[in-house]
């Protein structure tokens, strides 16, 4: 019995108390206690997400809702109240096989909602135990037909087969499935070390292998500074000169040097050095002696 309908039969039974008292008439008061009665049998109210289905004399006479609405006693009957919200299950797949043969334990969570209340109350005994077969058998087949790989890495594609897959089963209940999260994948220890393994073993090479490009590049500038500083000694002279500037620069410090390190920071040693090397490629090439006979 809702509120309105309660208030209503007490009204009703405090003036026919009153009208017995005034009166002591039994018939008014029998016939205002019949209707106090009839009004609180008869008048329901559905909250806004509710809606009824009515069946008069056994069958369906109309769903009824949301608001206050009326009802014959005895003829009609509710049965079954209906929730339009959008509501959850959740569905759990344990020791599932995936393609791969690896056994998986998976949790996810279908968001449905109600769309044709006349048919989740009469093609379907309890639609909610249903969804949660369904649901159950569905995502086990999806386990079983993905690779372990797919389950980890594309969350996104396997919730919207789930979906696709429960929806095209439960359409004809009169259900809609707005989506469905798998929530976690839990694989067995073993097989978690081993990944963590593979993918250090992973990290460790590409990490090797961006050291060894690395070391490539700085071979090749090498390469290029000392094809340059031979065509240009004067630069290395400076160059060498720059490093034992920097060295010394913040603190006095006491630096041994080999005497030809500092030869070759000399200018009159680079000039003599570039002269010569100069004359040494204009010269011609010496005749070959004949040979003796």
């Amino acid at each position: 019995m809702n509120p309105i309908s309660f208030a209503l039969f007490l009204a009703l039974c405090l003036v026919a108390a009153a009208v017995f008292a005034a009166t002591r008439m039994a018939l008014p008061t029998v016939v205002l206690v019949l209707i106090a009665i009839f009004v609180a049998y008869s008048l329901k109210m559905a909250k806004q997400w509710e809606q009824a289905v009515v069946l008069r004399a056994g069958k369906l006479s109309g769903i009824k809702g949301p608001g206050i609405f009326f009802i014959l006693p005895v003829i009609d009957a509710i049965a079954v109240w209906i929730d339009r919200r959008i509501q959850t299950t959740q569905v759990t797949a344990e020791q599932a096989l995936t393609r791969d043969t690896v056994p998986v334990n998976v949790d996810a969570i279908v968001f449905w909602i109600v769309n044709d209340t006349e048919k989740a109350a009469l093609r379907i005994t309890d639609y909610k135990n249903a969804i949660v077969r369904v649901a159950q058998t569905t995502l086990r087949e999806m386990i079983g037909s993905s690779a372990l790989s797919e389950l980890l890495a594309d969350r996104e594609a396997a919730d919207q087969r789930l979906k696709s897959e429960i929806g095209r089963k439960i359409a004809d209940w009169g259900i809609t499935v707005n989506s469905v999260e798998i929530r976690d994948v839990a694989i067995p220890a073993a097989l978690q070390d081993a990944m963590s393994r593979q993918a250090q073993a992973e990290r460790e090479r590409q990490a090797r292998v961006i050291l060894g490009s690395a070391e490539a590049e700085v071979a090749q500038k090498f390469v290029d500074a000392a094809k340059l500083y031979a065509e240009h000694p004067v630069a290395l002279q400076l160059r060498a000169m720059n490093i034992v500037y920097e060295t010394t620069k913040e603190r006095g410090a006491t630096i041994l040097m080999p005497s030809s390190m500092v030869d070759a920071m000399n200018p009159g040693v680079i000039a003599l050095a570039t002269a010569a090397t100069q004359s040494a490629a204009a010269a011609p090439p010496a005749a070959k002696p004949a040979a003796q006979s």
